[in-house]
């Protein structure tokens, strides 16, 4: 890949409509029964260029939706879409975002028509009490999110809606805010955190983009170091990576790929099983860990 590709990496009365409503309504509602309680995904994105190219980390992505129970429907929190406050994406069909540059026109081809969900839209904005959510009908999916879930449902057949990333709020406020999603899990919806654990576009060694798992000291140090808080369901360091040293300070240069991982942290139950998947550094001083619980 060079390296501008990786960097720009009816006519009815009142009351027969009402009725109409309530039964619509009743039909969604359904549909977000019960289930027996979803996994939750923490994927390592990586480059766009892994929405449409063949290789072992688009080979995990695949597999790991086949391992999982297909859900009703799929919440995903993206490192690409930043604003001040909280949002979800509430449109009947949401467009795919190219929020990228450089890249082949394959890519900017590539369309993800999976439909939204108003109704859990409104569901997710019910459940969160920690601060006011706004109902967004212009975003989208951007490509942290259409990127992998093409992957993982490549008939575009489940809905998949966004929540947006308040960058303005510390990792303690997005852990916290994460646990009052906690009862999507048992209706049916996958909850998804999708970026980088170990992120710094600034280092990249384009020397090294197409090294197999070529990682430096500092990269392969904090990602080591992620995994053994992970695995031991020691969420604190986690939490204030700010405190963890210069390798970490490298790794998490900004907290927009960093900060999904916290989400579905912040979801897991204290005795879930964790597994982790796709564990290889690129390109020096990225990482494609990802993370599956439950």
């Amino acid at each position: 890949m060079e390296r501008s590709d990786f960097l720009k990496l009816m006519i009815a009365s009142p009351l027969i409509l009402s009725a109409m409503k309530l039964k619509e309504l009743e039909s969604v509602t359904s549909e977000l029964t019960a289930t027996e309680k979803m996994p939750l995904l923490f994927i390592g994105h990586g480059s766009p260029m892994n929405a449409i190219e063949e290789n072992e980390f688009v080979t995990g992505f695949r597999n790991i939706g086949k391992d999982i129970p297909k859900p009703k429907a799929v919440l995903v929190i993206s490192a690409h879409w930043e604003t001040r406050g909280t949002l979800v994406t509430a449109m009947e069909k949401p467009r795919t975002i190219h929020d990228f540059g450089g890249f082949p026109q394959a890519l900017f081809d590539v369309q993800y028509p999976a439909p939204g969900s108003p109704e859990l839209a409104k569901e997710t904005k019910d459940l969160i009490k920690k601060t006011p959510v706004g109902l967004d009908d212009k975003w989208g999916l951007d490509h942290g999110a259409w990127s992998v879930v093409k992957h993982l449902y490549p008939k575009a057949d489940v809905p998949v809606i966004q929540m947006s990333i308040d960058y303005t709020q510390g990792p303690q406020y997005h852990y916290e805010l994460a646990k009052e999603l906690s009862a999507l899990r048992n209706k049916g919806v996958l909850i998804v955190g999708s970026g980088n654990m170990v992120h710094n576009l600034g280092m990249i060694a384009w020397d090294k983009l197409n090294a197999p798992s070529y990682g430096y000291d500092w990269a392969i140090e904090a990602n080591e170091k992620m995994k053994s808080y992970i695995l031991s369901g020691d969420h604190k360091p986690l939490i204030n990576y700010r405190s963890q040293g210069k390798a970490w300070d490298m790794a998490i240069p900004s907290p927009e790929h960093y900060l999904p991982l916290l989400y579905i942290l912040g979801l897991k139950d204290e005795k879930e099983a964790v597994s982790i998947h796709n564990d290889k550094p690129v390109a020096g001083s990225l990482t494609m860990t990802s993370v599956k619980v439950g």
